[in-house]
């Protein structure tokens, strides 16, 4: 049934397109731009905070899938919402009494989402054809027996009730009433569709419509009674954002109201010629496109202050984002859509099927909704008096805002990574508005596309109060509260774009010291001890230890070549480079405290660097993990392209570069990509230098072709296996089916039960 649910409902779609519109407005134009925020004050200290790509499964964005009971929703691509419809029946069970409610389907429905840490998008109804499967075809409830006529849409045999009947218009509104008074707010509820009318709550009950020219009768409301509803759910929903389907519905009735829209048919082209349903005419969009209809209404800039949910059009969820970011036969440019729209959500079914390293879709769900990036922390580096200041500066790199006030709070984390204390700010994530904005070419301000600055660096500060924290050094970290953790352990976090976001949803902001002095203490550090050799090249030598004990907290260490001091750091592992190849040097390492104590130094350790033959690789490099360009600061391989990673245990989600080496540490989880995007068929081998973890834990993506890197066959029909030192695993890309003329992205997943972790000297083609 879920698949008849899914293309009954585009059906839906197409049709309810030809609609009649109401009275026409003119475009809004371009909206003014907000005032500039205040800046932090000089006397703070700039700690400027580095990028890198947002998790995929953001809470509140993305895509949706339908929710069915007992289904495992942690399996697919990366999500954080679920879609249910609920029959007006099944909460209005009594026969006689339309004033009770039942509401344990919804309840049901709505914990057993929660409990995967999602949220849900919802829509009621009354007329379904053929019903889901699982939720009745004809919702209308049997309290309406006898007061309310019913009549017969022949189109799609179902029962449409009178929706201007006064007894339905009163149920109605006391259904309504009695929903939002129950689930307002609810942190389990994301979004809200109005519903209700017409087939699938979708507000048309085409062609039984206003259009009777085509001799079916009209079995809408008149837009009075249906701005009843409007009204209705504006009334009953203050917190909980709420969703109609066009401007133009009830006519017009929520444009003035904190309502947002779902665009059912998203980025769809049909027709003859074809004609995109969601692009506005000036981008060969059709007369009833939603964007037209925005357009028409004036709303075009809604988007500021209210959600943009809906469905990527059934038909092409399969293929939608594979011309990215254009769009290709039946899809529409998808980004364009994505960009006019200002998309915060989508219904997208197939979406479980896509690839988890799709650079394609993980472009597209990044640029939906919001985007936040803390791109500097502001704060002094001691705190002495047991106040301070703490300033952020936070970047919306999406299309929207972000549209709950959630609440934002410091904290301070000690060297054991837990929370000791934390302060909740008044800031106001809603007003993080998107840097730049597409403009219409309706707005006349330049060619398509054409982007105007918007939204700033948006600068909050709040003051902190230390009384009750012990001496001592710490990380400054901030987290943004989902509701939903008061009810669901799995809740997903809201989560930065930075190298410093952490998986409990704690954002590194940097180090600072309680106490100045250290309060008196005297007490130094233990000896560091386990002191290794991780890696070394020809001109470096990376190092790692143990972590070493204090009675107030460590602050960092001190690394010694030779016993002179070659450099500190906050962290258990040091890369020493500009060194000799094939040269012994001697190591150790002192671990010191926030009042200046030193421990004793370690036991030393000799490591020799390499010779510097069989390290560098030939042909075309890839990456060989250098340091140039910077990883992932800069975002761009050897060849200039982007590349990038997330949900690694170390590096803040992106792996770590050091000593000449990309070390990724994975547990069932971790995506890496770098793109090629240039022809490389004058090369036979793709070369991975490689080390650690295990060929089964991964898959390696390039040219059409994605396997469990074990898989591949090497030349004599072998397999590739990892060992702790490291190998040349040359696989032969015609032989494995690899497209060397479009290789397109180089993608490696970890989804496959493994813990461990892989060291990557470079990646390369060779002959």
């Amino acid at each position: 049934m879920r698949f008849a649910r899914v293309v009954t409902l585009c059906v839906a779609a197409a049709a309810v397109l030809f609609a009649p519109q109401a009275a026409l407005a003119a475009p809004a134009g371009p909206p003014p731009r907000p005032a500039p925020p205040s800046s932090p004050s000089p006397s703070l200290t700039d700690h400027p905070l580095t990028a890198a790509p947002s998790a995929l499964d953001n809470p509140l964005k993305g895509f949706a899938r339908f929710y069915f009971p007992g289904e495992d929703q942690s399996l697919g691509y990366p999500r954080s919402l679920a879609w249910s419809y609920f029959g007006l029946s099944e909460v209005m069970t009594s026969a006689t009494d339309c004033g009770s409610y039942n509401w344990s389907i919804v309840d049901n429905a709505l914990n057993e989402i929660a409990s995967y840490g999602n949220q849900a998008a919802i829509r009621f109804y009354m007329e379904y054809p053929g019903g889901t499967g699982s939720h009745p075809g004809n919702a209308v409830p049997h309290c309406f027996d006898g007061h309310v006529a019913y009549r017969n849409n022949t189109f799609w045999g179902t029962v449409s009730p009178d929706y201007d009947s006064p007894y339905l218009l009163s149920a109605v509104s006391n259904f309504i009433a009695a929903f939002g008074a129950r689930y307002d707010g609810d942190p389990r509820i994301g979004f809200i569709n109005l519903g209700l009318v017409g087939l699938w709550g979708e507000w048309h009950t085409w062609p039984f419509d206003t259009d009777t020219a085509d001799g079916y009768p009209n079995l809408m409301p008149t837009d009075a009674h249906a701005a009843q509803i409007v009204q209705a759910f504006d009334t009953a929903f203050s917190k909980t954002k709420l969703e109609i389907r066009y401007p133009d519905s009830a006519g017009g009735a929520a444009n003035s109201r904190d309502i947002g829209y779902h665009d059912d048919s998203f980025c769809y082209k049909e027709g003859s010629p074809l004609a995109g349903v969601t692009l506005p005419q000036s981008l060969g969009g059709a007369d009833y496109a939603q964007l037209q209809r925005a357009l028409n209404m004036g709303v075009e800039n809604k988007w500021i202050t209210d959600s943009m949910g809906g469905e990527v059009r059934p038909e092409i969820q399969s293929s939608a984002f594979s011309a990215w970011p254009g769009g290709a036969g039946q899809v529409d440019n998808m980004k364009a859509c994505i960009e006019l729209e200002h998309t915060t959500w989508k219904i997208n079914q197939t979406s479980q099927s896509y690839s988890s390293s799709d650079a394609n879709v993980a472009a597209a769900v990044r640029l939906m909704g919001y985007d936040l990036t803390a791109t500097h922390a502001y704060f002094p580096n001691t705190v002495t008096g047991g106040s301070a200041t703490v300033g952020v500066t936070i970047a919306n790199n999406g299309v929207a805002p972000f549209y709950y006030p959630w609440t934002v709070s410091l904290g301070l984390k000690n060297s054991a990574g837990a929370v000791v204390k934390t302060w909740d700010t008044p800031w106001d994530l809603r007003t993080v508005m998107p840097l730049k904005i597409r403009a219409f070419p309706d707005w006349n301000v330049g060619a398509d596309p054409a982007y105007r600055d918007f939204g700033y660096p948006q600068y909050f500060q709040a003051g902190v109060n230390t009384a009750g924290v012990a001496n001592g050094s710490y990380q400054l970290v901030l987290k943004v509260k989902n509701p939903l953790e008061a009810v669901s352990p799995a809740a997903k976090k809201l989560r930065f774009g930075n190298t410093t976001q952490n998986a409990d949803g704690w954002l590194g902001l940097g180090g600072i010291s309680v106490g100045g002095s250290g309060g008196g203490d005297t007490t130094a550090p233990s000896t560091p001890s386990g002191l290794a050799s991780t890696a070394q090249t020809a001109d470096s030598v990376s190092l790692g230890w143990n972590a070493s004990t204090d009675n107030v907290g460590v602050v960092g260490y001190k690394v010694l070549r030779g016993g002179a001091q070659v450099g500190t750091t906050t962290a258990t592992s040091y890369t020493d480079t500009g060194l000799t190849a094939s040269t012994a040097y001697s190591y150790s390492v002192q671990a010191y405290d926030a009042a200046g104590n030193t421990s004793p130094a370690s036991s030393a350790l000799t490591v020799s660097t390499t010779s510097g033959g069989g390290s560098t690789p030939t042909g075309l490099v890839l990456d060989n993990f250098d340091g140039t360009p910077a990883y992932p600061s800069a975002a761009q391989n050897d060849l200039g392209k982007w590349t990038g990673g997330n949900c690694f245990l170390n590096g803040g989600g992106n792996g770590v570069v050091a000593g000449g080496a990309l070390t990724l540490q994975y547990n069932n989880c971790g995506w890496f990509g770098s793109d090629v995007n240039q022809d490389v068929s004058a090369y036979k081998y793709l070369v991975v230098r490689i080390k650690g973890g295990n060929a089964a834990h991964f898959n390696l993506g390039l040219g059409g072709v994605t396997k469990v890197f074990g898989d591949y066959v090497l030349d004599g029909g072998g397999h590739p296996a990892l060992t702790s030192a490291y190998q040349d695993i040359k696989i032969p890309m015609a032989a494995n089916g690899i497209s060397r003329t479009s290789p397109a992205q180089l993608a490696m997943g970890f989804w496959y039960g493994g813990n461990s972790s892989i060291s990557i000297d470079s990646f390369s083609f060779s002959n």
